[in-house]
């Protein structure tokens, strides 16, 4: 492994990148701010179109960003990447293996084809937990294994950063845990990784810190344990007569939303304040349930609030359509 700096590992500045629309230039990426850390797992959060794939293009050069700039490990990219690319592995598109080789053989193959020394193979192996089926045919891999063995393939150069987009898209839920427990030994291992996904309740078991985008713009970054908390606490409340209870709430200013036989309150200081203001209409509570926010929740709120904040803006001008 190569040595680390204190610089971020991934760092970027006003980046923007547009793309020709029928309308004029739709904006893919607007005014990006992202840091990422020395070490550990970092979530890169978005809804579909957020931009999340563009960026991580950008990156990895190739794709040219209009504006703004990009560090990996302080070296600007993409016209410094040729100093920097032997530290960094990416998986964005599914990697092409041969069927009726072997793994061991496919990643021979790709370690002739990029200089990395044949020692390489038998430790990347090891490290994605492939060894004892390094001899089996890659088509007779599962899902997940593929994808082991295409991290695997990443690390035959000993990279310090790791980025993948989207490493657990049609995985079962076997198959997810497992390339969830190999990003987090890799960092455990003291390398960086980026992932960026949609499976929330992935992400949060997995990553120390995260970025969330909306729109291509950063809406909120940092700790995992920090946004949760940030994000308070919600209470799950019990009541017979859920429409009434929760008109009743709405109207004394509280964020209501239905969950099954429940209805979950936001942002309540005091849960006490509930049973008082139900009491007042004569509807009793039969449970009362504080509950953490957890990272999905904090998404959803996040990612609403920018999504009203974008039609309220579309309503003045349109922000996707700019001149060339």
């Amino acid at each position: 492994m190569h040595s680390t700096t204190e610089v971020p590992a991934i760092e970027t500045r006003a980046l923007r990148k547009t793309y020709r629309s029928r309308r004029g230039r739709a904006v893919g990426v607007e005014g990006l701010d992202l840091v990422v850390p020395v070490g550990g797992v970092h979530g890169f959060l978005g809804p579909n179109g957020s931009g999340k794939t563009t960026t991580i293009r950008m990156l990895l050069g190739l794709v040219r960003a209009d504006s703004g700039s990009a560090r990996v490990f302080g070296h600007e990219v993409p016209r410094h990447l040729p100093d920097v690319v032997g530290r960094v592995g990416a998986i964005v598109e599914s990697p092409k293996f041969f069927p009726a080789f072997s793994a061991r053989k496919n990643l021979d193959l790709l370690a002739v084809a990029i200089g990395a020394p044949g020692g390489r193979v038998g430790e990347v192996l090891e490290e994605v937990g492939l060894a004892a089926r390094a001899r089996d045919r890659y088509r007779g891999y599962s899902l997940g294994m593929k994808q082991r063995l295409a991290i695997a393939a990443t690390l035959l150069k000993d990279p310090d950063l790791l980025i993948f987009d989207e490493p657990t898209n049609g995985l079962d839920p076997a198959g997810i845990r497992e390339i969830r427990d190999t990003m987090r030994g890799l960092a455990d291992r003291g390398r960086t990784v980026l992932v960026s996904s949609h499976i929330l309740a992935e992400v949060e078991q997995v990553a120390d810190t995260v970025s969330i985008i909306a729109r291509g713009r950063l809406i909120a970054s940092g700790r995992v344990d920090d946004l949760i908390g940030a994000g308070g606490r919600s209470v799950r409340v019990g009541v017979p007569d859920q429409e009434r209870a929760a008109a009743v709430l709405a109207a004394a200013g509280h964020g209501v939303r239905r969950d099954g036989r429940h209805l979950l309150v936001d942002g309540v200081a005091e849960p006490a304040r509930i049973t008082r203001a139900l009491a007042a209409h004569d509807l009793w509570v039969d449970e009362l349930v504080p509950v953490q926010a957890g990272l999905e929740s904090v998404f959803l709120e996040l990612t609403a609030k920018d999504a009203a904040a974008g039609s309220r803006h579309d309503r003045r001008q349109r922000p996707e359509e700019v001149t060339a």
